[in-house]
């Protein structure tokens, strides 16, 4: 069916969102323009809002609307000698509701894969290297989704980790090959948590 422009438009644009597609974003843009028009502009206003506020915190990569991050600025982290090494700012968020981690998080935003143009630059490895050198870390946890991307980032931080004679974990495998953080239960995940190993 042809659309005028501007609902083309519109139908278009929430396609970006991941898991939509044409006819999911129909009925989204359906509902923004038949129920009351504000809820509309409200959410125009948080996106855009959200995309000239948000940045990444200095110091561990995760949103924020500030230079340094509540989790990074918090004095209650009582694990400061543990740093949490992960693929995005969805797997904080994950590992946070379980309420077990109480140290530090490095959020790569991605992981190595030559194939997507992410080599170790593009993921922040010169940072995170500066990071362990001049913090206090005892322990690095690795918890990255288990691909073959995410097994070489693992082992390139791991051997980063080991150079700078800090410990590089993992959790435990209750979580399985090939699943991601998000799609884990919050015991498995905080069993795993627990139960970390030595990479």
């Amino acid at each position: 069916m042809k659309y005028s422009p501007l609902l083309d438009e519109l139908i278009s644009k929430l396609q970006y969102l991941p898991g939509v597609g044409r006819k999911t974003a129909q009925r989204m843009a359906f509902a923004l323009l038949g129920q009351d028009r504000s809820r509309g502009l409200d959410l125009a206003c948080a996106i855009t809002a959200a995309m000239s506020g948000i940045r990444r915190c200095s110091r561990c990569r995760n949103y924020s609307d500030e230079e340094i991050c509540p989790i990074c600025a918090s004095v209650k982290r009582q694990e400061e000698h543990v740093l949490c090494v992960v693929e995005s700012p969805s797997d904080v968020a994950i590992i946070e509701q379980t309420g077990q981690f109480k140290g530090t998080y490095f959020v790569l935003h991605g992981r190595i894969s030559p194939l997507e143009g992410m080599g170790p630059e593009e993921i922040g490895m010169g940072q995170l290297e500066e990071l362990l050198r001049i913090g206090s870390f005892k322990e690095v946890i690795v918890a990255l989704n288990s691909s073959v991307e995410g097994n070489m980032t693992s082992f390139m931080i791991a051997r980063l980790a080991q150079r700078l004679g800090v410990t590089a974990t993992t959790p435990s495998r209750g979580i399985p090959v090939g699943s991601e953080l998000d799609s884990m239960d919050e015991g498995t995940l905080t069993y795993s948590f627990s139960n970390r190993k030595n990479l």
